[in-house]
């Protein structure tokens, strides 16, 4: 885990927090990959990249997914995405600041999926709740503490291998 360096992966279509991204991302000197069906316009750094995943209705989850690994970081809302970059050892965050973990995911995935089966059925179950300040500001706070974290377990691994 120590050799390749930590990379941020976002599930760029519709994230509301691109820009607190940005910041975090350049005060910590990681790199970003942002990841979307088609073009999207990013800021121009040499730590930012601007992925063009195609028009396929998975493209941008499955780019995303074959290359999320332990150390790296996802944003998204997706909760099938998740799913699978949790499974592969990345840290996943939620636009909202939420983490998904090995404990919680099995959960959310199961309640997305009854709420999409009750809407199919024509249930009205209402929406996620609106995106506001305090989202941004949680979501901000648990980017740079899970940037830290991975930080930490890096330095313990490196210290630990010299050992």
């Amino acid at each position: 885990m120590t050799d390749i360096p930590t990379r941020i992966y976002v599930d760029a279509d519709a994230c509301p927090v691109k820009d607190e991204i940005y910041r975090v991302a350049l005060r910590h000197g990681v790199p970003v990959s942002v990841v979307a069906g088609n073009f999207i316009r990013v800021p121009q750094d040499p730590l930012i990249e601007r992925i063009a995943a195609g028009a396929g209705m998975d493209a941008a989850d499955d780019w995303i997914a074959e290359r999320a690994r332990p150390g790296d970081v996802v944003v998204t809302s997706d909760i099938p995405l998740a799913s699978r970059c949790v499974k592969a050892g990345a840290d996943v965050i939620a636009p909202n600041g939420k983490p998904f973990t090995e404990e919680s995911i099995g959960m959310t995935l199961a309640v997305r999926n009854l709420m999409t089966d009750l809407r199919s059925a024509g249930e009205v179950t209402g929406g996620p709740r609106s995106f506001a300040p305090r989202d941004r500001s949680a979501f901000l706070s648990a980017l740079d503490q899970t940037l830290r974290r991975i930080q930490r377990r890096r330095t313990d691994a490196a210290a630990t291998s010299r050992g």
